[in-house]
């Protein structure tokens, strides 16, 4: 995850890569019930005041976050998938009654993997990206970005070019270690 970007434009054919990358990611029934809000510019701005007023910014440990040319909201859509579960090759399942006929929300699962999948895509074309939760101003942004009520919203992506990593402060959650395989495998039972 990168926190800290120059303040470079990310042309809209890279981006478009990124996104055909990540839109290959598992979906059921290939429904494909996830979007990418993008916000450049303007919108990027309006974000941020939105999610991290000014008068918080000052002692917001991430300063260079802000720099970010690019930010996407990744929201999941329940509707997609009852109509793709009411479709003919998939009507039979029940699944396109109701959002909890579904024994696991996959427009959740689904967008999180797409999600997932856009970072990695990020990093491959050299880019710096960072996903993140909204926890304040989301009635806010959705009002000011239009965003239809039943959309999910899953999280925020900054994507961007990153800045060198000896510019940059890494969290503290980087330090913990990372689980051995042995410590998360399960043979046979837990």
């Amino acid at each position: 995850m990168v926190r800290a970007f120059r303040k470079a434009p990310v042309d809209s054919k890279l981006l478009d890569r990124i996104v055909d990358l990540a839109s290959r990611a598992p979906s059921a029934g290939k429904t494909q019930g996830w979007n990418l809000l993008v916000l450049r510019d303007q919108q990027t701005k309006k974000f941020w005041d939105l999610t991290l007023p000014p008068e918080k910014r000052t002692s917001f440990r991430w300063q260079h976050l802000l720099d970010a040319p690019l930010i996407g909201l990744v929201f999941a859509d329940p509707h997609a998938y009852l109509e793709r579960y009411s479709e003919p090759d998939k009507k039979e399942t029940k699944l396109g009654e109701d959002p909890s006929a579904w024994p696991a929300p996959y427009w959740t699962i689904d967008a999180s993997f797409a999600t997932m999948q856009l970072l990695l895509a990020a990093h491959d074309v050299g880019l710096g990206a960072l996903f993140f939760g909204v926890f304040d101003g989301e009635v806010n942004l959705r009002n000011a970005f239009n965003v239809p009520e039943q959309m999910q919203l899953i999280g925020a992506v900054a994507i961007g070019w990153p800045m060198l990593e000896s510019q940059t402060d890494r969290g503290a959650s980087a330090k913990r270690p990372r689980r051995k395989p042995q410590e998360i495998i399960r043979e046979g039972s837990f």
